[in-house]
């Protein structure tokens, strides 16, 4: 898969078409799981995780070896309209933090032994102002989209998505209540650390963002409406691994709703994902309810970068070195209850 996706429904057409984890896989690895030196469902969500991997990795007794975390990084039209904290400047100086090695995810992925990619889309180029007209048009989404879809290492076996992008918290609470509906208050948080009069603006974004784009259409086409370049990009990573079979582990709030537009565009989009962690940011946990994704973490996180979830796949690979590297009962000559 090294073609760029031409259109929203190339992108649809393809999710539809992706397959499922293997099967025999799942089966060995149930089986595996069964015989090895410990009390059934003594490692408790470990050994489903494990399992769950091996389906995807199609192998009973997997291994992580190449994990990647990408982060992607775009600025947003509607920051203008004062719902950060920061100014829009911090992210193309963010970015330069990446590329130095400096930032905190940066660590985190030296730790998990992933390779790290950094993809800064049209920084200088916001995107519209999600009140007023579109966010991207189509040629700017499917741009963002494949900027995503292209930057998924062929030879990963597990798959990190962060971002960057002053605003963006604003944009995944106006694609959460797009998709979802309730109130502008139920979806909106502080982001950055936004005070109460702040925040109300920021909910009167979010609710005249939606209101203004009405009847968009299906996730796919509200994230081009509401979404931002760094959004759309996550989108079309998590699509890519799911068509090639890789295994994900989500991050926060805007990793979340990113893959929400996925999941409200073809059912079983995100098949292949766990929930790396649930966030301090206050809509994160009834994101995750919407996708029914339980979280491995919770330790009150709210940086994004793709931080939660590359510390969650600390956890991946410890249960899948427990469920490949553990003897069974006949190999370690240990007498089965």
């Amino acid at each position: 898969m090294t073609q760029k996706l031409t259109d929203l429904n190339a992108l649809r057409t393809a999710l539809a078409a992706a397959p499922g984890p293997d099967e025999a896989a799942l089966n060995g690895a149930a089986e595996r799981n069964g015989m090895l030196t410990k009390p059934p469902g003594a490692l408790g969500r470990l050994e489903d995780l494990a399992i769950w991997f091996a389906g995807w990795q199609g192998d009973p007794r997997p291994r992580v070896k190449a994990p990647q975390v990408i982060v992607f990084a775009g600025n947003h039209g509607v920051a203008a309209r004062g719902v950060s904290a920061f100014p829009a400047d911090v992210t193309v100086q963010m970015v330069a933090n990446f590329e130095a090695g400096g930032a905190a995810i940066n660590q985190l992925a030296t730790e998990t032994g992933a390779r790290m990619d950094v993809v800064a889309l049209d920084l200088d180029r916001p995107t519209g102002d999600f009140t007023e007209t579109v966010a991207m048009d189509a040629e700017d989404g499917l741009a963002a989209l494949n900027a995503g879809w292209m930057a998924v290492d062929p030879d990963t076996d597990l798959l990190v998505v962060g971002e960057m992008g002053i605003g963006n918290t604003t944009s995944a609470a106006a694609l959460c209540l797009a998709l979802y509906g309730g109130s502008a208050g139920d979806w909106t948080g502080r982001g950055t650390g936004v005070d109460d009069d702040r925040l109300q603006a920021k909910c009167k974004v979010v609710e005249d963002g939606v209101a203004r784009h009405q009847g968009a259409g299906d996730g796919l086409d509200w994230l081009l409406a509401l979404g931002g370049r760094e959004v759309a990009a996550m989108a079309g990573a998590i699509a890519a691994a799911r068509v090639r079979g890789i295994p994900v582990v989500l991050d926060g709030f805007i990793c979340s709703a990113a893959a929400a537009c996925l999941a409200e565009a073809v059912p079983g989009a995100l098949d292949h994902c766990v929930a790396g962690h649930v966030s301090a940011e206050g809509a994160h946990g009834a994101l995750l309810e919407k996708l029914g994704k339980a979280p491995l973490l919770s330790l009150g996180l709210r940086l994004g970068e793709g931080s939660g979830a590359a510390l969650a796949v600390q956890i991946m690979k410890a249960a899948v070195a427990c469920h490949s590297g553990m003897a069974t009962f006949a190999e370690a000559g240990v007498a089965e209850g």
